[in-house]
């Protein structure tokens, strides 16, 4: 893509709504535009970015052997008045009319109508483990929607629902949806710590949400800081090992860590004080088992191969996709703007021409632009005629973590410049070289 014919709308004031970090930078970068209170249309940069994260939870989803599905944002009131939730779940929940005078809400959650779909077409304990998810448009009517993205009232949001035949079956799901969620996390350069969370309105006894460690996070919470230094890797698990995925449970969630909601101060002093952190989080995603409470309201059961017909174990599993982008922004950013991790960049590297115009500067840039896409790269062009600190200036605040500048000086040496946006340092090699470079950073990236 070349900037001058991107809509990139990069904003040189600060906005006066913007309470956070990332809601200024979102904002500033051109990448959303608020419609009302709590609901932004999406701009070209911010929805690159919205659906790399989006790619990166289907394809862990997918290698966990969980099917996707879309289902409708607006339902029936029925099945929630089945389930006994329609009443109590309160003012956050948009009900609405159809024309026919019907009652009908827009998506909070989607745990009712699932078990409908489930019920309507499983009826065997032969059919299952089975995993449904979505990534779909959720609406909470917030009471004071504010800090942009991270608390508004339309989100997107995967939400995944497993029916298992046994507890200990239900239990093994959300064994594995944790491994997902660790995994899916670090491959957007975020460590998301699962902590012992309180269930809300979904219900369930067993529940750990995923917090990122940030100034601004909503949540006050408690941990061990010895969970800081625990990471994931490249390991490969075994999704249908029961064992493997426990252990990966046990590792992640044996020391303590928990929200203010369920923090048991008891508990939190036998740690060694040394070791004791309090800081704030934002919750990225969340895990539940509720065992039989939505299957036993809506006649979700199976036959158990002994002639019983028995409610299926349930569970859900989300992840805030929209709101991630603004815990990416709040976990990695300095007073430039934001530094985006190469795994959701929205493109893999900038090219700055320094004197748009001069033959051998725009050549050079050409064939670099040419020889990054041909390797499978998205570079961001900046062909303006605008004065170098312009570009460097857009170049920072949007983000990209790797920048190429091209000027007719260094070409007379046969260099460019190569500059890492985490750190600030540059490197000067020759084309063909800083294309490589670029070309290796990303090859491990998947």
């Amino acid at each position: 893509m070349r900037l001058s014919r991107y809509f990139l709308p990069v904003l040189k004031e600060t906005p006066r709504e913007a309470q956070i970090v990332s809601h200024r930078y979102m904002l500033q970068a051109g990448m959303i535009k608020q419609a009302s209170a709590g609901i932004y249309s999406w701009l070209p940069l911010g929805f690159k970015v919205l659906r790399k994260i989006e790619d990166i939870v289907h394809e862990e989803q997918a290698r966990a052997g969980h099917i996707a599905i879309q289902m409708p944002t607006i339902q029936s009131a029925d099945l929630w008045r089945e389930s006994g939730r329609y009443d109590a779940y309160g003012e956050e929940m948009l009900r609405i009319k159809d024309r026919g005078g019907r009652d009908m809400l827009f998506t909070p959650t989607a745990e009712e109508l699932v078990t409908d779909i489930f019920r309507a077409h499983v009826t065997s304990y032969k059919d299952l483990p089975l995993t449904l998810y979505q990534i779909q448009w959720k609406f909470r009517d917030e009471v004071r929607p504010r800090f942009g993205v991270m608390r508004g009232r339309e989100f997107y949001m995967k939400d995944g629902y497993n029916f298992d035949l046994t507890k200990e079956d239900a239990l093994h799901a959300y064994n594995r949806h944790l491994v997902t969620y660790l995994r899916t996390y670090e491959r957007m350069g975020l460590q998301a710590i699962p902590m012992r969370a309180d269930s809300g309105p979904i219900g369930g006894d067993d529940t750990h949400e995923f917090l990122v460690l940030a100034d601004t996070g909503e949540s006050e919470v408690f941990y061990d800081s010895e969970i800081t230094d625990l990471t994931f890797g490249n390991r490969e698990i075994d999704f249908d090992d029961p064992a493997a995925c426990q252990a990966v449970l046990e590792e992640f969630t044996s020391r303590y860590a928990r929200t203010d909601e369920t923090h048991d101060e008891a508990l939190f002093d036998q740690i060694p004080e040394e070791r004791r952190r309090s800081a704030r989080g934002i919750e990225v995603g969340q895990i539940f088992y509720f065992g039989t409470k939505y299957s036993d309201a809506l006649g979700a059961t199976v036959d158990d191969g002994k002639g019983n017909k028995v409610p299926v174990h349930m569970g859900s599993h989300g992840i805030g996709v929209s709101r991630l982008v603004g815990a990416i922004i709040e976990a990695s950013h300095d007073e430039k703007g934001i530094i985006w991790p190469e795994g959701v960049t929205p493109f893999h590297c900038g090219i700055v021409n320094l004197k748009t115009g001069d033959a051998e500067a725009d050549a050079a840039c050409e064939a670099l632009y040419a020889s990054l896409t041909a390797l499978g790269l998205e570079p961001l062009y900046d062909d303006r005629e605008e004065r170098a600190g312009a570009k460097f200036g857009t170049m920072d605040m949007i983000g990209l973590p790797w920048r190429i500048t091209v000027g007719p000086r260094g070409l007379k040496n046969g260099v460019v410049e190569v500059t890492s946006r985490r750190t600030g340092e540059s490197e000067e090699m020759p084309p063909e070289q800083a294309v490589a470079k670029i070309a290796a950073i990303y090859e491990g990236i998947a």
